[in-house]
């Protein structure tokens, strides 16, 4: 199938809506009427660049408020409709898109706005040209997509049919399942846009929440097989009106677009003459994840000695030095942290990469090729471990390397051993070894604000880690959102969080921060063995907490003298979470214990970790 994208969905002059759909790989356009009239070049001119960069105009939208009860106010509609009908002649396009109406005078007879919809229908088949007819979610009497086709059924006009829009299908209460049973050849164009599922007036939800499929919280899949189980053969277009989107770089939205589209297709299947299913178009298998390689850190002359400090005080040795970069490999069984000092500039420590472990590379490097995620190799000296990054939407770039980690003897052995193994010889797994760490929890990435959808569509389709959790909470600073994605073994989970709002001229000192959890089997014993102090936490979360969860008031008084923050799910789940403060100027790291199966990431004490973090930035106590 085709794929089409609305140039609303991205920002610029419609030159550049043009060329970043183009550059994305889409095959067509639906063409916005103010794009058209905000720019120079005449309908004429718009039709050859769109040849020009292979792209067909497969819409053009919207005509609004068609219908009307006063016969005069609807015979100027078709005098209006006419000229469109000119325009859309000159631009090489033969179907329009037609609201229902919002207007006060709006029909709300179907028979009666059946026939002035004919009479539409056959001026456009006069041009050579077809109406398809959209119920708005907000239309003032048709408002959902079972009464427009009722409507349309009513005309029987061969030049009429339908535009379904996911959205104004799926924010609606009237099922979609009957959808399958449309006549074939009367869904004219398929519109597609995800969204969060929120309380609010559709108007609104709908100009400035839509985001591209998987996303949102729409079952998009669901909602396209029953348009296809109605023969539907046009093309997959995406119309997404969004505030971020429509003032971001247009050519990274729409590749992010693109990804959308392809994710989607790889979970649509059709039906072959034999029975058999296939899909739509098929993706490289999501990878099998096997677990954390390697966190790394860019750091410099002032950030690398507070790393190397806060790494001896969690138990980690230095064990390895790169043979030709100024790079140190520092474990602790099988955590591996390692500290980049090839900058080119001053600035805080950051995650700059991090590695997973998968038993097949290769295809995870093609899933993600496929995804418009193309990899791109390490530099490397001749005999070293080659690797392959992704790039992901901050910037962080993505390594997947084979579960034997052949990378590790790129490092030179500094006689430290770390769970019994030295650099360049085989792993040993039964060795005590530091404070008790044993593997990497998870990842906490702070988003830029354009890009927090963008990331977690790239976490989901490039590596396919399932959505676990969507979390909005108030922080000292604001709203924040926090979304955590992980392997359905739990092997490799990435929490992503973004303040909901820009920040203004006043804001925390550490902007988007970044940290490593690392999980132990007792986190009370791996206090004790700690030569780092923990982020000290007020006295009154531990009064809160134990009135919350009526704790043991000997243990609370435990969780009091470590540090340690804690919290139960419905399940009887329950975290037990220390923090460092932050060091190097933007990460810290934080040590997890989970219990009884507790699957979610401490959202509660976030709050609590923020405040103390700049309280002892501030005043160092």
């Amino acid at each position: 199938m085709r794929r089409s994208i609305a140039t609303v969905c991205v920002s610029g002059t419609l030159d550049d809506k043009l060329t970043a759909a183009a550059s994305a790989g889409f095959d067509g356009i639906e063409l916005f009427e103010n794009d058209l009239v905000v720019s120079p070049w005449s309908p004429v001119e718009v039709r050859s660049r769109c040849a020009d960069l292979g792209l067909t105009i497969d819409l053009y939208q919207p005509f609004r408020d068609l219908d009307s009860l006063d016969d005069g106010h609807f015979r100027k509609s078709l005098d209006r409709a006419r000229r469109k009908f000119d325009v859309m002649a000159q631009l090489g396009v033969d179907t329009v898109l037609v609201c229902s109406s919002v207007a006060p005078d709006a029909v709300n007879d179907d028979d009666l706005l059946a026939a002035q919809l004919a009479a539409l229908a056959d001026r456009a088949a006069d041009h050579g040209m077809r109406i398809a007819y959209e119920a708005l979610a907000w239309g003032r009497h048709v408002s959902t997509w079972d009464r427009s086709w009722e409507i349309v059924r009513r005309a029987d006009h061969p030049a009429l049919g339908l535009c379904l829009d996911s959205f104004h299908v799926l924010s609606r209460e009237v099922s979609p399942d009957p959808i399958a049973g449309i006549t074939p050849g009367k869904i004219f164009f398929l519109q597609l846009a995800d969204a969060p599922h929120l309380r609010m007036d559709v108007l609104q939800w709908s100009r400035h929440h839509r985001l591209f499929p998987g996303q949102g919280a729409f079952d998009l899949p669901g909602f396209v097989r029953l348009v296809l189980a109605a023969g539907y053969d046009g093309p997959l277009s995406l119309e997404v009106f969004n505030d971020v989107f429509r003032q971001a770089d247009p050519t990274r939205t729409a590749v992010d677009a693109m990804r959308s589209l392809v994710a989607l297709e790889d979970q649509l299947t059709i039906a072959g003459y034999d029975g058999s299913r296939t899909a739509l178009r098929a993706l490289p298998p999501a990878p099998d994840l096997t677990g954390h390689a390697f966190t790394e850190f860019a750091v410099d002359g002032r950030s690398g000695p507070e790393l190397r400090t806060a790494l001896r005080g969690l138990g980690f040795l230095h064990t390895g030095q790169h043979r030709t970069k100024p790079v140190e490999l520092w474990e602790q069984h099988s955590c591996r942290v390692i500290l980049n000092s090839a900058v080119t500039a001053t600035g805080p420590a950051a995650i700059s990469a991090f590695a997973v472990t998968s038993v097949d590379p290769a295809a995870a490097l093609a899933r993600a090729e496929a995804l418009r995620a193309p990899a791109h190799p390490n530099v490397r000296e001749p005999g070293e471990a080659e690797l392959a990054a992704i790039t992901a939407p901050d910037g962080t770039q993505v390594f997947v390397t084979g579960p034997a980690n052949p990378w590790r003897a790129d490092f030179l052995p500094t006689g430290a051993k770390a769970g019994g193994w030295t650099a360049g010889e085989p792993e040993a797994d039964d060795a005590k070894a530091g404070a008790g760490l044993l593997a990497v929890d998870h990842l906490g990435l702070a988003q830029p604000f354009d890009h927090f959808d963008e990331a977690g569509l790239f976490y989901h389709s490039v590596l396919g880690l399932d959505h676990l959790a969507a979390e909005e909470y108030a922080a000292p600073f604001g709203l924040m959102r926090s979304r955590a994605v992980a392997d359905p073994a739990r092997r490799v989970r990435v929490a992503l969080t973004v303040s909901l709002l820009r920040r203004g001229e006043w804001a925390p000192a550490v902007s988007d921060p970044q940290h490593v959890a690392f999980a132990t089997a007792d986190l009370l014993a791996t206090a004790e063995a700690l030569d780092l102090p923990a982020l000290p936490v007020p006295d009154n979360y531990y009064d809160d907490l134990a009135a919350r969860f009526a704790l043991d008031a000997g243990f609370v008084a435990t969780l009091r003298k470590h540090g340690i923050l804690y919290d139960r799910d419905a399940n009887g789940g329950e975290l037990l979470h220390l923090y460092t403060p932050v060091i190097g100027g933007r990460v810290f790291f934080e040590i997890v214990e989970r219990r009884a199966g507790y699957d979610r990431f401490g959202e509660p004490n976030a709050p609590v970790r923020m405040a103390a973090q700049r309280h002892r930035r501030l005043t160092g106590t």
